[in-house]
């Protein structure tokens, strides 16, 4: 499988179809459908819950059954507070970054459309003349939407509890990085997709289910793959996500470790990940000669991982994950190859469990250093 052959036109289309529209937590609903619509020539069947998750099944009838997982919500902001002279507070949907806020456009989402506006900022000859003392706090920020008092905003249609997002779109830089917001995790669905399109144009068969999951509502706690694994009790997880990029300024590496961009895929340590099931992916990488990094986390992963790993009376669960800088802003960025490695390596990892056995020896709880 050459470099060449993973992303495709059809590919890239979809991925700013599906980067470019909005879907923060909670209002997943659009990006779903985009997803789905994308994935159904790929899957035998969907599975959809109440809050929105949306699962696509390759072999349904299977005993076993293996779960591939990204997460489909972005970070946002809900209106809180309208000021009587028509200003907008907020509150954060998901990590939303207060310092980045300042000067970028935005846009709330109403029950009669899209109404724009603007983070505004006093400008810097009149803050305290020079001294950076007045720093951008949730509390200080507000979003100017053109009107003069509370009803002018109200009359537009914006109410406490609309929700704000940024309008940034896809771009390609340099060639091959990718630039969006909301590449964290809307990549990690998209990857997941593209490994369904590889097994059913190789016509790949696999001896389980595989079900290609597209959690919703990462960002507030993980909250939707809570919900799918109770639905799917799945037998193994592999997880996708970001994690940063430690090369860029202002991050230690002592402390957040050594990985970037263009050097593959990041591959997991922390106690919610199964050994077994870790090094059955490090196995396919090496074998495939994928180029990897390694990651490790004290406690939690802070993914979706966690929530399969202890669900179900314990799920043997693994991550990999896609190196981004910029994590939570509006110029997250990935390099091309890394996401093509990640496909690669998911791709070749569900190859590798071959038959109803291999479950039994995911099960295995002892292991040596």
């Amino acid at each position: 499988m050459s470099e060449n052959t993973i992303l495709n036109k059809k590919s890239l289309d979809f991925l700013e179809e599906y980067l470019n529209n909005a879907a923060p937590t909670g209002y997943e609903s659009k990006g779903q459908e985009i997803w789905m619509d994308y994935l159904k020539p790929y899957v035998d069947e969907f599975i959809t819950d109440a809050y929105g998750t949306a699962v696509g099944v390759i072999n349904p009838k299977a005993k076993y059954k293996v779960v591939i997982e990204g997460h489909s919500d972005e970070i946002a902001w809900y209106v809180n507070y309208i000021t009587s002279n028509g200003l907008i507070h907020v509150i954060r949907n998901g990590g939303s970054d207060h310092i980045i806020a300042p000067s970028k456009k935005v846009n709330i989402h109403t029950k009669k459309g899209i109404v724009k506006g603007v983070f505004g900022w006093p400008a810097i000859h009149t803050r305290n003349k020079g001294k950076e003392e007045d720093t951008p706090k949730i509390e200080n920020i507000t979003i100017d939407v053109g009107c003069d008092t509370k009803e002018e905003v109200l009359a537009l249609g914006v109410h406490v509890g609309c929700v704000i997002t940024y309008p940034d779109t896809f771009e390609i830089l340099n060639g091959n990085k990718f630039v969006c917001r909301a590449l964290d995790n809307r990549m990690g669905g998209f990857m997941i997709a593209e490994v369904a399109r590889l097994l059913k144009e190789k016509n790949i068969e696999l001896p389980f289910g595989l079900y290609v999951t597209n959690s919703v509502q990462e960002e507030i706690g993980l909250r939707g793959a809570e919900m799918i694994t109770q639905t799917i009790k799945p037998n193994v997880a592999i997880v996708t996500d970001v994690c940063h990029d430690t090369s860029t300024p202002m991050i230690k590496k002592e402390e957040e470790g050594d990985t970037k961009i263009g050097l593959g895929p990041v591959i997991s340590y922390a106690p919610a990940i199964q050994h077994n099931v870790r090094e059955l992916i490090i196995d396919a990488a090496e074998k495939k000669n994928i180029p990897f990094q390694r990651h490790a986390s004290s406690r939690a992963t802070g993914t979706d991982t966690d929530a399969f790993a202890y669900s179900n009376g314990g799920v043997p669960s693994a991550l990999i994950s896609l190196p981004l800088r910029y994590m939570h802003t509006t110029v997250e960025m990935v390099h091309r190859e890394d996401v093509e490695n990640v496909i690669k390596l998911i791709f070749e990892s569900v190859q590798k469990i071959k038959k109803g056995d291999d479950f039994n020896y995911f099960k295995k709880g002892s292991y040596t250093i």
